[in-house]
């Protein structure tokens, strides 16, 4: 018996792509002069909430995927 099957792999895929989508809001956009310090950039928004809540919701994809069984025929 396979422990995973090809839904628990595609969910799996799922939640990465999740994932590196909250890392990609987290990384933000660059400031235009680097000797400046942009409060608004650094903690905006999207940085501070946005990203961390989709890494989770990401994270609770993958965990649905782990514990996923498959279905069995009848």
């Amino acid at each position: 018996m396979t422990l995973f099957v090809k839904e628990n792999y595609t969910w799996m895929i799922i939640g990465a792509v999740v994932i590196a989508l909250g890392m990609f809001l987290m990384s933000g956009g660059k400031n235009t002069d680097p000797n400046v310090f942009d409060t608004n950039q650094v903690y905006s928004t999207t940085r501070i909430t946005v990203a961390p809540i989709v890494i989770v919701i990401g994270l609770l994809i993958e965990v649905y995927a782990i514990f996923k069984k498959p279905k069995t025929k009848a």
